[in-house]
């Protein structure tokens, strides 16, 4: 039987996808090994043009490693770069994100081929396991109606569009069925979920909580307009991981007008302290060094980020994306600028984390990932890493903790 590896780049849009074209495999093997595949499918993103570089950069150490073996490339890249590189001969096929489902027969194509579909397209798959993970991914929605001006992603996923309600939910019973009690939410733009199908998120997420098996949820990311009574009023619920994330982008109001944002700073803070009152960690992400943030719009943005009650950050250092409109923006801010601006952010949330660990050490329940030499690893219900030592095999198993011992790199105890 010849044998297929699956390497993911990317977000958990793009983890999920991969389940989905795994658990489609009939007649072929999944591999654990890409040098002994006869196929290799790159589930690709192209986020950045750095992210882009990254898959041309694997799919050319796969031609000289793997030579004999037959590249597939999958994911946003395809809509993007897909066409350049099949036309390059340096991939023998292309599919897009509709065609992923029908994977099985895509790969017993003789011939190099190019199948893009269309960005109409909603999974019906229902993925009953997921390959070396304790937490499941479930991805809701697909697309966005956004236009933020950095951003290509609705140019490869589509508009917001939803899955099915009945989908979602006889997956996750399947899956709570098989032993995974945590289920992470996800999609292009999460929040956007039922309005297309005159529901909401808190009605899913409220259904989801009565399924037997499910111990905890939590939400990949919310954008801050999304965030209405009917979700607040679920905060409180006990099956709710205590912490969200929530995409800011920045905290200046001219860069966010820069960016095409739909949040305000004045909101944004009110929010956040909201759902910080009722013991919720909070996340966000944030792009240091677009075009524009002058020293002026840093310092403003920098003040900001220490009133706000944040315990995480997914920082990214600003990368042109051809092809929207933030590449042509004016004036670019140079590449050493913009790292010390990431670190002195990632520094002042670091400080922020820390401070939050030490006031919660105790009552924390803890999902272990798979672990070797008596060392696990999970995270808390306030997705905060943590260690544990112990001579038993606590793989996949969740476990309470009480006085942590809290340093500045993590939270470890031994058990």
């Amino acid at each position: 039987m010849q044998k297929v590896y699956f390497k993911t780049f990317g977000c958990r849009t793009n983890q999920f996808d991969t389940q989905v074209m795994m658990s489609k495999l009939k007649d072929y093997e999944l591999s654990q090994d890409e040098l002994s595949s006869d196929y290799i499918v790159v589930n690709s993103c192209t986020v950045t043009n750095g992210a882009d570089s990254s898959v041309r950069n694997y799919i050319s150490s796969m031609k000289r490693k793997n030579p004999n073996a037959k590249v597939i490339l999958a994911g946003c890249g395809s809509h993007s770069k897909g066409e350049s590189l099949f036309e390059d001969k340096k991939v023998f096929g292309v599919i897009g994100h509709s065609e992923k489902e029908n994977i099985n027969a895509v790969l017993k194509n003789e011939q190099p081929f190019y199948q893009i579909g269309d960005l109409e397209h909603i999974d019906t798959t229902i993925v009953e396991e997921f390959v070396g993970k304790s937490r499941a991914f479930i991805k809701i929605q697909e697309g966005c109606d956004f236009a933020c001006s950095y951003c290509i992603i609705p140019q490869v996923r589509g508009a917001a569009r939803s899955h099915k309600e009945e989908t979602i939910l006889e997956q996750i019973s399947k899956l709570a069925s098989n032993g995974f009690g945590e289920f992470i939410l996800t999609g292009t733009n999460v929040g956007s979920y039922g309005r297309d199908h005159h529901t909401s998120m808190a009605k899913l997420l409220k259904k989801m909580s009565q399924i037997r098996g499910v111990r905890r949820i939590r939400i990949g990311s919310l954008e801050p307009i999304q965030i209405d009574d009917e979700f607040m009023e679920l905060l409180s619920e006990p099956w709710m991981a205590k912490q969200l994330h929530i995409a800011l982008q920045h905290t200046s109001d001219k860069m966010l007008e820069v960016m095409n944002r739909r949040n305000t700073y004045a909101t944004d803070l009110e929010l956040f302290n909201k759902i910080a009152s009722k013991g919720y960690a909070l996340g966000t992400d944030f792009i240091v060094g677009h075009p524009g943030e002058d020293e002026k719009e840093w310092g403003i943005a920098m003040n900001r980020v220490k009133e706000l009650p944040l315990t995480h950050v997914h920082a990214f250092s600003y990368s042109k994306r051809d092809n929207t409109a933030s590449a042509t923006m004016k004036p670019e801010i140079r590449g050493n600028i913009a790292k010390e601006r990431h670190r002195e952010l990632t520094a002042i949330i670091k400080a922020k984390n820390y401070a939050f660990r030490r006031e919660h050490h105790s009552s924390l329940e803890v999902l272990l990932e798979s672990g070797k030499e008596g060392v696990y690893q999970g995270f808390d219900q306030y997705f905060n890493k943590v260690t544990v030592k112990s001579d038993e095999d606590l793989s996949s198993n969740w476990v309470f903790l009480n006085n942590v011992e809290v340093t500045d790199v993590g939270n470890e105890t031994k058990v």
